[in-house]
């Protein structure tokens, strides 16, 4: 019988535990998607990032993003630019995002992750990020901006603090991109099923189960599928060949216009879509 920690090596074949692994294997076991909820910290403070980190934890997501908010988010759709510009406005620093992953992780078993631009890693330093990042709890790095060809600095310091790396991969990568992102990665690798910024969609991108393929073929173990859900029947729709499923703008808004309860709401509404039929 293969257990869990059997299950949590990386795409490349690593031995270090990873979070990320550990709880999508999970709901593999149980004939599902994982569910991925994204927050952005500090929206609408600290307090309430922590309370609906617990609530999408509680209410059936299996990992968490946390953002850090960004003065140039580039590839961040309005909902979500607005929510961190405001977090920015009211003073948050790089600093509490760790206080928003201790707080969750302290409370709640899904791994959480940092979903941020490389630039805040680099001016903290990514020694000193990547080690605070492991004390909090947090699972790992999400990074958008970043390919594996420039990231020599974070694989050591993911190496030494056995933190998960995930990269993305989109209808655009070649080949040959594919498989050297797929071999640096570590927990699962990001999918974006369509190109552009983030945002609800009313339908999601044919290209998503493409892109899912491609990553699989080039041997990855666990592929996610993000931007544009916002549904319980677009999370059916890709969890027929992914993975995860990650949400991103939906429960923000969700938590601009209903706050807590509202994301707990949303992510119940969800995870009703992650069971393969």
């Amino acid at each position: 019988m293969t257990t869990a920690q059997d299950n949590s090596n990386s795409d490349t074949g690593k031995s270090a535990t990873s979070k990320s692994a550990i709880a999508i294997d999970k709901a593999r076991a149980e004939g599902r998607a994982a569910l991925i909820g994204y927050l952005p910290a500090g929206y609408p403070s600290v307090e309430e990032t922590i309370a609906a980190g617990i609530a999408l934890a509680r209410n059936g997501a299996d990992l968490i993003e946390i953002g850090i908010p960004y003065s140039d988010p580039v590839m961040d759709g309005p909902v979500i630019q607005a929510a961190t510009t405001e977090a920015l406005a009211k003073g948050f620093s790089v600093r509490q995002v760790f206080d928003v992953i201790a707080g969750i992780t302290s409370q709640t078993d899904a791994a959480v992750l940092v979903m941020t631009y490389w630039n805040p890693v680099v001016r903290m330093g990514v020694d000193e990020f990547s080690r605070r990042l492991a004390e909090a709890g947090g699972a790992g790095l999400i990074t958008p901006d970043l390919i594996p060809d420039e990231a020599a600095e974070w694989m050591d310091a993911s190496e030494k603090y056995g933190l998960d790396r995930v990269f993305l991969v989109a209808p655009s990568s070649t080949p040959e991109r594919m498989r050297r992102t797929v071999d640096a990665s570590r927990g699962f690798v990001y999918a974006v099923s369509i190109m552009g910024v983030t945002g609800a969609r009313s339908s999601v991108s044919s290209a998503a189960e493409d892109v899912v393929a491609a990553a699989k073929a080039a041997g990855a173990e666990r592929v996610c599928v993000g931007l544009g859900v916002s549904t319980a029947e677009q999370v059916a729709e890709i969890a027929a060949y992914a993975d995860g499923v990650i949400v991103g703008s939906a429960l923000v808004a969700a938590v601009r216009d209903g706050g807590v309860d509202a994301v707990a709401q949303l992510t119940k509404d969800l995870s009703t879509g992650l069971t393969r039929k």
